[in-house]
């Protein structure tokens, strides 16, 4: 076998281009610019906390390292979490030296009493709301025991002190420089969430004016992607709702961000109707199994009233609201007819239809565009 044909063979060159396109995607994620952001503000704060540690009174001037270290724990994407960790590590690291303390009663330490301490730190890490400071506790116990040596009270009242001016300077950093806002990133996934249905309803409304079975079947397969994309919106709203708070910058920078959790609310409902519809249409043109159809004549008004809903969702990005009202009364209209002609015709096949499920997830999702495009 030739080098080419053992490349080939064994996909050598095109595992490498996937290798790399992987490793250049998370490099270029970790080189945003809230991370860049992020990353200059904890090397300031480490700096700042490095340079003061020597000024900190008696024996916690000899541990200067831990200033920096308690400035990096309290380094976190927004203030409220910034302090929120600062204080639960602290919090660790106090528990921790006070077991440490009660486990110098059984004498210097061995591995009988470092098992002891780390096994009471690991119980004393379930503490509930202790958060970022559970893996302190066992940490913090262990070096007073094997750090402390002879001077355990000395070792500990510095470690604590200047994790504690690291752990303020990190707060004080984040707080005075720049103190992030995810406004911006919440606004855009939701806009980009309400067209990704929108463009699932136009395409599925293609799908039912095409002959069967549809040559693009694409749409069939994005109920799993609009799912993940609807818990992504939730991640970015709820990431902008903490960012204000305890930030300064929020009254510079107002938003309401109990409308982004509406949004939100909605368009999850939205998702869930969507899929619904997905999953109807693509069993009645591809399921063996499912009995439903959906009759010829009513295909086309059908795709219509489809159409029209998506039509609503783009225009709350887009559109002023009389253009909205308008879109609104056209879906609406266009829904009411065909359940209408539903309830008064016959229909040129004795199956059942599945139109009826369709129309009802369509009048679903009509209530909630509704008050979307009243608030938009």
């Amino acid at each position: 076998m030739t080098t080419t044909e053992e490349a080939t063979h064994t996909g050598g060159p095109s595992l490498f281009r996937r290798l790399w396109r992987i490793v250049a995607g998370n490099v270029s994620t970790a080189l945003l610019w809230p991370r860049l952001q992020l990353a200059m503000k904890a090397g300031l704060a480490a700096g700042i906390a490095f340079a003061i540690a020597p000024l900190m009174p008696g024996s916690a001037a000899d541990y200067p390292y831990y200033a920096p270290l308690g400035a990096l724990v309290a380094m976190y994407e927004n203030v409220a979490g910034s302090i929120k960790q600062g204080a639960q590590t602290l919090a660790g690291l106090a528990i921790g030296i006070g077991l440490a303390f009660v486990l110098f009663i059984l004498g210097s330490p061995s591995p009988l009493t470092v098992g002891i301490v780390m096994a009471f730190g690991v119980v004393l890490a379930g503490l509930p709301k202790i958060g970022a400071g559970r893996d302190w506790i066992p940490t913090a116990a262990l070096l007073v025991l094997l750090v402390g040596g002879h001077n355990p009270d000395q070792f500990s009242f510095g470690y604590l002190l200047q994790m504690g001016a690291g752990v303020t300077v990190g707060i004080l950093v984040n707080l005075l420089v720049f103190p992030p806002l995810h406004f911006r990133a919440a606004e855009l996934s939701i806009a980009e969430l309400r067209l990704a249905l929108a463009q699932q309803l136009w395409d599925m409304a293609k799908a039912l004016k095409e002959s069967w079975p549809p040559e693009h079947e694409d749409w069939s397969k994005r109920s799993d992607s609009l799912e993940s994309s609807a818990r992504a919106v939730r991640l970015a709203v709820e990431k902008a709702d903490a960012s204000r708070r305890a930030n300064p910058r929020r009254r510079l920078h107002p938003r309401d961000i109990e409308l982004d959790y509406r949004n939100l609310r909605d368009l999850e409902r939205v998702t869930f109707h969507v899929q619904d519809v997905t999953q109807v249409l693509s069993d009645v043109i591809w399921a063996k199994d499912t009995p439903f159809v959906v009759p010829d004549e009513y295909a086309a008004p059908l795709a219509d009233a489809m159409s029209g809903v998506g039509d609503i969702l783009r225009s709350i990005e887009e559109e002023s609201p009389e253009e909205q009202l308008a879109l609104v009364e056209a879906a609406d209209s266009a829904v009411k007819a065909l359940t209408g002609r539903i309830g008064g015709e016959q229909t040129a096949t004795d199956a059942p239809s599945a139109v009826e499920s369709i129309l009802m997830s369509l009048h679903r999702m009509l209530r909630v565009v509704k008050s979307s495009a009243a608030s938009g």
